[in-house]
């Protein structure tokens, strides 16, 4: 079964808010980047408004399909993202210590940021490569998306540290632009177009460099509020909120999709279907339900990493090891030692 797409939670409307703006300044009417959205204007006005990723999809799909006649009219508006943009995941990257501390701590709470690109962070060499995957980007949307997200990334960078980020090189997978020159602007470098994948390539030893606002108390806080911030936002309600019950209830249990759906008097297909209605998937909440168990159970109990992974259904523990990765950035041990040096810490 594929992953969910990491973008299925709810998310913050200021970036459908810059998004009209920056739709309005280049001659589109409120009416066409909200058409279709089911969202009213007076969303605009609400700064704590949030939105499902499926409707800011829509308003982006509004504004590509309105500008597409402009060269790198994705580039344009993801210089539009700026550190202040992002709320407290900005507050915790600018008081990171140096860039690859607030890479790694922006990347793991990428569910915080607008971006619908999983993003990763791969040293190679004397190389550092920020990897833009594009696999849950919808194709309609691939180019217009992948400069906004690229853009937005550099323009945070510009933010974190003052000053223009040289490049190695960059590779995109989309196909070469009749002109290239907003990307030369942009990246000080023509990329390499139709690649294999997207990544743009700066020098390693860039991220030891020390940031200007580095402040190790305020980051630790702000982390704590990104991982608050993230949990509120994953709640559920609704018929996501009972299935996400039911799996809690579950814990450990051999319970699949068909077999949740007998219990609900539903089939599989109308499980799915209501589920995607609501934004998310059963791998999504099961996903949500196991973070949420292992988070408590590394905390809380002296268990065994192998008596951690056999409670929330895992097979094998390696299979563990790689998903808490995956939601963390850390491994179950470190999350535990962290855990118990915030709870029991030195005189």
């Amino acid at each position: 079964m594929p992953q969910p797409p990491h973008w299925a939670a709810r998310r913050s409307a200021i970036s459908v808010q810059l998004m009209t703006q920056f739709g309005l300044d280049h001659g589109l009417t409120v009416e066409q980047c909200l058409a279709g959205t089911g969202l009213d204007w007076r969303l605009l006005a609400d700064p704590g408004a949030e939105v499902a990723a499926s409707q800011e999809l829509q308003l982006l799909r509004n504004i590509a399909q309105g500008l597409g006649h402009l060269p790198g009219a994705g580039l344009e508006a993801g210089q539009r993202y700026r550190l202040n943009t992002y709320g407290i995941w900005g507050f915790a990257l600018l008081s990171s210590p140096n860039y690859r501390s607030a890479a790694q701590l922006g990347l793991r709470y990428l569910d915080l940021t607008y971006a619908f690109h999983r993003i990763y962070l791969v040293e190679v060499g004397e190389e550092a490569h920020l990897v833009f995957d594009d696999e849950d980007v919808p194709e309609d949307l691939r180019s217009f998306l992948l400069e906004r997200d690229v853009a937005g990334a550099l323009s945070v960078q510009r933010d974190l540290t003052n000053a223009k980020l040289p490049l190695m090189g960059a590779r995109f997978r989309i196909a070469a632009p009749a002109d290239a020159a907003p990307y030369r602007d942009l990246l000080g470098l023509t990329p390499e177009f139709a690649a294999a994948d997207n990544r743009i390539i700066i020098p390693r030893r860039l991220l030891d460099l020390p940031l200007p606002g580095a402040n190790p108390q305020v980051a630790q806080h702000c982390e704590e509020q990104c991982r608050i911030l993230l949990a509120r936002r994953r709640e559920r309600g609704g018929f996501a909120g009972r299935v996400r019950d039911l799996l809690l209830a579950r814990t450990g249990q051999a319970t699949d999709m068909e077999r949740l759906a007998d219990e609900l008097h539903l089939t599989s297909r109308t499980l799915r279907r209501k589920l995607e209605a609501e934004g998310t998937s059963f791998r999504l909440l099961q996903d949500e339900v196991r973070q949420t168990l292992a988070e408590e159970l590394l905390a809380s109990t002296g268990l065994s990493l192998e008596e951690i992974a056999d409670r929330l259904g895992y097979g094998e523990v390696s299979n563990f090891l790689h998903a808490f990765k995956r939601w963390r950035g850390m491994t179950p041990g470190r999350y535990r030692r962290e855990r118990t040096r915030a709870a029991h810490p030195s005189p």
